[in-house]
């Protein structure tokens, strides 16, 4: 922070601004609705498109990527992954990284289709119950009681949802155009505590519950109705208020370039991630660093002022590199004096996380 110009202490921060582009940006299309209703083909049938560029395309626990390339002039290229949520959001961060080569290079958008949002909050749902069911505390009910009812605690739920945004914030910012396809159907209504209102039913969509609101447009497709859309952020189209626009004839192409008016000048939303400080980046450093040597390096350059971080942020990222040199340093005596090998470095892991959850749990 620079000296005020009287010398009596620090001056006040410099606004900066600039002004607004009024382009469209490019937008995350949310397709849900009914089994059936045809969101898988719309995707496929968009890919047949002059005016993007390469769609790839993400499979979930669907398996409908291969078939739906037989559509006429169909033209996409499968993600491969390994089902683990790291894998699937490199992927997705490999895609975001062409987009934005792409976009630079003055090509046509790339368009990433998930399919389906639904697998993929099902996914991480399945992972906060097993990790409620590993705690100390869930592990000695259920070996007196195998079926005893397991609810995860907030903080489990915290770490889905965690994992659910970054998938999400690389999405709204995808300098191309996303599609996340998801289930949506016809459910009973329940009320504050869970239970089921007599007589009463609501459209459910399965996924997490912000996804229409992350969403730039959100489209609803039934098998015996219009299309509609729900709502959608633009000053070209308005959707009124418990009034769905309904779309005879819909296609992700003429939505995109022609209701919302993308273009060549489109681009992706500016939207700097939030964060509460600036020690999240180091840390994730800290935690895959293996070599005690970058570590002290490392811990030597954090108090540059290039950094911008306060004292307390200092002391928190050095902290965090003085105990990873610690772990480095006492593995191989805990594994008989030797090099640890990946599994050695995974059960740690797990041992460590088996402390944490345990020690969340008291």
């Amino acid at each position: 922070m620079t000296k005020a110009a009287n010398g009596n202490g620090p001056s006040a921060p410099k606004l900066k601004l600039r002004k607004p582009t009024g382009a469209v940006p490019w937008p995350l299309i949310l397709i849900e609705g009914e089994e059936g209703a045809g969101k898988t083909y719309s995707a496929a049938e968009f890919s047949a498109s002059e005016k993007i560029g390469q769609m790839y395309w993400i499979d979930l626990d669907e398996g409908s990527a291969d078939e739906y390339a037989a559509i006429e002039g169909a033209h996409y290229l499968i993600i491969e992954h390994d089902g683990t949520y790291r894998d699937i959001l490199e992927q997705i961060e490999a895609v975001h990284a062409e987009a934005r080569r792409a976009a630079a290079a003055g090509e046509p958008p790339v368009v990433l289709t998930i399919d389906s949002g639904s697998a993929l909050w099902r996914m991480l749902t399945n992972w906060t119950h097993e990790r409620a069911r590993r705690t100390r505390k869930n592990r000695a009910m259920l070996q007196e009681d195998p079926d005893a009812p397991v609810d995860p605690t907030m903080n489990l739920w915290n770490d889905s949802v965690e994992r659910w945004q970054r998938v999400m914030y690389l999405l709204r910012t995808l300098p191309g155009i996303a599609i996340i396809l998801a289930r949506g159907k016809q459910v009973s209504a329940l009320d504050d505590n869970g239970n089921p209102i007599p007589k009463r039913t609501e459209w459910k969509v399965a996924a997490h519950k912000d996804l229409g609101f992350d969403s730039t447009v959100w489209v609803r497709l039934k098998r015996d109705e219009d299309p509609q859309v729900i709502k959608v952020r633009s000053l070209r189209l308005r959707v009124e208020p418990k009034k769905p626009m309904k779309l005879k004839d819909f296609s992700i192409e003429d939505l995109v370039f022609n209701g919302l008016g993308c273009s060549v000048d489109s681009q992706p939303r500016i939207m700097p991630e939030l964060a509460g400080d600036r020690v999240g980046p180091w840390l994730k450093r800290i935690e895959g660093e293996t070599d005690t040597a970058a570590l002290e390096a490392l811990w030597r350059a954090v108090p540059d002022p290039a950094n911008r971080l306060t004292h307390e942020e200092i002391l928190t990222v050095r902290g965090a590199a003085e105990r990873r040199a610690a772990e480095l340093n006492a593995e191989p005596k805990q594994m008989g004096d030797r090099p640890p090998t990946d599994a050695d470095k995974l059960r740690a892991a797990a041992a460590r996380k088996a402390q944490q959850d345990a020690d969340a749990e008291q």
